[in-house]
């Protein structure tokens, strides 16, 4: 299978929307070579401004460009955008509903050597609690490529989330898209597994080796976590009667607690949760990570063993 890096949709993108938009502004916070804004600055380096390493002003600078008519995206690792710079999202962003578009580089343990530090396990925690806040995490390239064309026409903030390492490619140009839809990737009558992210692959192959056991598992690309596509979420939950919450974060605050609650509310049914387990990262390799972190097809497998168990 091929593997591509998500951050190489991300920069594909910005370069079409400075192409065709004159009010497209592009901020880094001096990691232009790893989150590919670098492109833009050789490119179109009037709509490129580093702010250097500090990501309060990064985000209190786009909120201006906003303000004047533009439609700034904020470009830096995930960690210390959500982390750092926190307070000026909420409260300059977010609460006066300003049209900023913030990328959320080098997500989840994935990263690999860089370590804890530079991890975000938290970043859908953190922005998904904020209101007036879009939040996505695309699944591959194609995916991310689509989703930051499709967040310069939403009127508001918005975040996408995205990887560092090369990651397996599973959509196409020509797969659906729809930024506000989760996708169906694989039907099935026995589990239901939600995943985002890296962790759609791992769904999809766990959903092979189930088939193979007699399990049939439908496997959902919950590409936006908020807003929350509750129509499909509800209806696999009332088909299947039982789910797996598959994602590269912490499993509270992020995709996971968000069906959790939306199926409380709405369907309850038994729910198995695959992510980081309360716990920091650490250096290694990106594939011994997500298996050492219990992130792997073996472990979705496993869950979707214990969630039927439950049925």
């Amino acid at each position: 299978m091929n593997r591509v890096p998500m951050r190489d949709g991300y920069g594909k993108a910005l370069l079409e929307l400075c192409r065709l938009h004159d009010d497209v502004m592009v901020l880094d916070a001096d990691v232009a070579k790893s989150t590919r804004t670098e492109w833009i600055r050789k490119e179109f380096p009037d709509k490129y401004i580093n702010v250097g390493i500090s990501e309060q002003d990064l985000v209190g600078t786009a909120a201006g460009l906003s303000l004047t008519g533009f439609v700034p995206f904020v470009s830096t690792y995930g960690v210390f955008l959500t982390g750092r710079g926190w307070g000026q999202i909420r409260n300059t962003v977010c609460y006066n509903k300003l049209n900023v578009k913030l990328g959320g580089a080098h997500a989840g343990i994935s990263v690999g050597p860089d370590g804890a530090t530079h991890q975000a396990l938290e970043d859908i925690a953190l922005m998904r609690v904020i209101p007036n806040m879009t939040v996505i995490t695309p699944c591959d390239w194609w995916e991310t490529y689509k989703a930051t064309l499709a967040v310069y026409d939403i009127k508001g903030p918005s975040y996408v989330r995205f990887g560092r390492n090369p990651a397996p490619v599973i959509t196409s140009e020509d797969t659906p898209f729809d930024l506000y839809k989760a996708a169906i990737f694989r039907d099935g009558r026995d589990v239901t597994l939600f995943a985002n992210g890296l962790m759609v692959h791992e769904a999809l192959v766990a959903a092979e080796a189930l088939e193979k056991e007699g399990i049939s598992a439908r496997v959902v690309n919950v590409r936006i976590v908020k807003p929350l596509d509750l129509d499909t979420i509800c209806t696999c939950a009332a088909e299947t009667g039982a789910a797996v919450v598959c994602e590269e974060h912490q499993i509270m605050g992020g995709l996971g607690g968000a069906i959790c609650e939306a199926l409380a509310l709405h369907h309850p049914i038994p729910v198995e949760l695959v992510g980081i387990q309360d716990r920091f990262g650490e250096s290694g390799k990106p594939d011994d990570l997500l298996k050492a972190y219990n992130l792997s097809a073996e472990d979705v497998i496993a869950a979707a063993h214990k969630v039927m168990k439950r049925k």
